[in-house]
């Protein structure tokens, strides 16, 4: 069981972390294994990471699974992430409904094969009267097209003579997002070293912490989401205000 901080109580831990999960194929390769092995031990740790944030009380961990730039990969490795993730919709969600947890999918689904489609709908559905930690994970996700999708919601609702143009606003706008009720991410965690955020949760992360660890996503341990939300809480959290 994991446990808080010295010191810390539940209001600083961060209510929701998003969490870049990169690094599978490096992982691999450095051990000489096809990528494909990188993936599938990166899915063990998603387990790990689930329950660690459950554990320490995270209300919501979103975790970018696969982006809309990654369909530009090899068919191969592509079709190898879609059986890991039939295989991860079919193995987990008993597992993620035992312990309360609910599960949600954002990002395009139209370039998703049906049957995926309907196993995101199944879990979805029987874990929506979940009370524990919301589980997001972003698939087939592009956050510049997240804002457009936004943009384009708000110009037919202004074109239908539904919201006047000086209504458009960022609650407005916020509202037409995928995670319209989903807090903005507290902290945003991206593994393997890399300093950048690859077009996810744009709007969301105005405000977002990032802390970047050089360890590769299929050996990130609990522990190292430990110390990486040690880290958040030795923040001073601003908002566009000065300091102390």
């Amino acid at each position: 069981m994991s446990t808080l901080p010295q010191g810390k109580d539940a209001s600083d831990v961060p209510t929701h972390v998003a969490i870049i999960m990169d690094g599978n194929g490096r992982w691999a390769k450095a051990k000489g294994l096809p990528r494909t092995v990188g993936h599938r031990q990166g899915a063990e740790v998603v387990r790990t990471v689930v329950q660690t944030a459950a554990d320490m009380g995270v209300d919501y961990l979103t975790l970018y699974g696969f982006s809309s730039d990654n369909w530009k990969r090899p068919p191969s490795e592509v079709r190898d992430l879609m059986e890991l993730l039939r295989f991860y919709l079919r193995s987990e969600i008993a597992y993620l409904h035992k312990n309360g947890v609910r599960l949600r999918v954002i990002g395009d689904r139209d370039r998703l094969d049906s049957d995926i489609v309907g196993l995101i709908e199944q879990a979805e559905q029987s874990t929506a009267g979940n009370r524990g930690l919301n589980l997001v994970i972003a698939i087939s996700y592009s956050g510049r097209g997240e804002i457009i999708d936004a943009a384009q919601g708000l110009a037919e609702e202004v074109a239908a003579g539904h919201l006047q143009p000086d209504q458009v606003n960022e609650a407005s706008f916020a509202h037409h997002l995928y995670t319209a009720d989903i807090p903005d991410p507290d902290l945003l965690i991206r593994t393997s070293g890399e300093q950048r955020i690859s077009n996810f949760l744009l709007w969301q992360c105005a405000y977002t912490e990032f802390v970047f660890v050089d360890t590769l996503w299929p050996d990130f341990s609990a522990q190292d989401f430990e110390d990486s939300v040690r880290e958040y809480q030795r923040r001073e959290r601003r908002f566009g205000t000065a300091g102390a």
